[in-house]
């Protein structure tokens, strides 16, 4: 019965935390008591659910507990001025919600988690904060999961979230959807935010499976609520494609016992024909409103490779060409690295060798996974295989994604 519930809660968090927190905070307007009584809330889960069961709807029963707690907590500060009034106010909402049960229901495009999105993507914070304060309140990515995103000390980020949140606070920032004109400017900063809560999702930087389904999920849901709320944002188009098309093999990445299966290797008939379809459509809307940007161009890529009869059939060409232009539109060391790997394919692995060998002495890439385990196919396909099992070895050392690691090994261990 403890394991059960242990597991309910569980799955609370992974899916009911982000509207929780999100409408919690647009009741008490204090992001870090927000915070704080939500995660009371799960505690106070443990035990009553325990002793009660599993509510019907574990999500109401959350956003209830968390602001009574909230309440509780504003009671044993003795609220005085805006914290006494925001005290009345929740004690008023909380009577209403009792009597009317609904209330506490999600609407469809004022959605909590839009809003708190462009409250945590306000210009007032660095582009760096404002990735990282929401990948914590919305995915609710560990300090830890984060850092790995960004590639940075865990101790760092920790320092970036907390200095954001005191911003929101100090700054008053507004908790809700901008109005329409000042819309496209803050695109940019919610883009990339739900392109890294996705990536999170579709290969975890941490744990023992590959995939978190939910904040695949999470950002997809978001991603639509955005496109409907902007629907002539080509890049809010191109992203939501890129999504879909990657989802839509996420079941076909592992095999039965949780293991790797490359692209190459995947059975297409596990592919979502659907999703597929729809991420197609979304592509297709994307480039019509507008020249492509750097999400319709990753699409167009990901495309590419859906769209190829056989992996030996893919236009490996026409891929290196899209990388190329990515990279001159939206430079990284990652978009350099993926041209590399696509050069490899395309022409061989001695030219892509060439372009590798500047982003292995790249700090900012030192323990990317990814860069070794490139650095050691192109190795492996040059006949290279001393070269190729310390490459495999270094990128399966840094990598804390159990799924990953045993796919890194399995290659090394592979070679002659």
């Amino acid at each position: 019965m403890s394991a059960d519930v242990d597991a309910a809660v569980g799955a609370a968090f992974r899916e009911e935390r982000g509207a929780v927190l999100a409408a919690l905070i647009r009741q008490v307007g204090d992001f870090a008591l927000a915070e704080d009584a939500v995660q009371d809330a799960f505690e106070a889960a443990l035990a009553s659910w325990r002793r009660d069961g599993v509510p019907a709807r574990p999500g109401a029963w959350l956003t209830v507990t968390a602001r009574r707690k909230a309440i509780d907590r504003l009671r044993r500060a003795r609220a005085t001025g805006g914290r006494a009034e925001r005290l009345a106010e929740l004690m008023r909402i909380d009577a209403t919600a009792a009597e009317d049960p609904e209330m506490d229901e999600p609407t469809e495009i004022e959605d909590d988690r839009l809003r708190l999105i462009f409250t945590c993507c306000h210009p007032a914070l660095g582009l760096e904060a404002r990735e990282a304060l929401t990948l914590r309140a919305l995915g609710g990515l560990t300090t830890g999961e984060i850092a790995r995103a960004f590639l940075v000390a865990e101790p760092t980020m920790g320092k970036r979230i907390v200095r954001a949140k005191a911003k929101i606070a100090a700054a008053g920032i507004p908790y809700r959807v901008p109005p329409a004109a000042e819309l496209p400017e803050r695109l940019r900063g919610v883009l990339r935010v739900l392109y890294l809560i996705f990536n999170e999702g579709y290969a975890r930087t941490a744990g023992e499976e590959l995939l978190r389904t939910d904040l695949c999920a999470e950002a997809i849901r978001l991603a639509r609520l955005l496109v409907e709320l902007m629907p002539d944002e080509a890049e809010a188009w191109g992203l939501l494609a890129l999504m879909l098309l990657h989802d839509a093999r996420g079941e076909a990445r592992t095999d039965a016992a949780g293991a790797f299966v490359a692209l190459g290797e995947q059975d297409r008939g596990r592919w979502d024909e659907e999703e597929l379809a729809r991420g197609h459509e979304a592509l297709a809307r994307a480039i019509r409103l507008g020249p492509p940007g750097p999400y319709a161009l990753q699409a167009a890529i990901t495309a590419l490779h859906v769209e190829a009869p056989d992996p030996a059939e893919t236009d490996w060409a026409q891929v290196a060409a899209l990388y190329a232009r990515l990279a001159a539109l939206d430079p990284s060391p990652v978009v350099a690295l993926n041209h590399a790997a696509a050069v490899g394919f395309a022409v061989g692995p001695e030219e892509a060798l060439v372009l590798l060998e500047p982003l292995l002495d790249d700090p900012q890439l030192e323990r990317y996974p990814p860069l070794h385990a490139t650095h050691a196919d192109l190795l492996r396909r040059r006949g290279d295989e001393a070269g190729a099992a310390a490459a495999y070895e270094r990128a399966a050392a840094l990598s804390a994604n159990a799924v990953e690691r045993d796919e890194l090994l399995r290659r090394r261990a592979a070679l002659p």
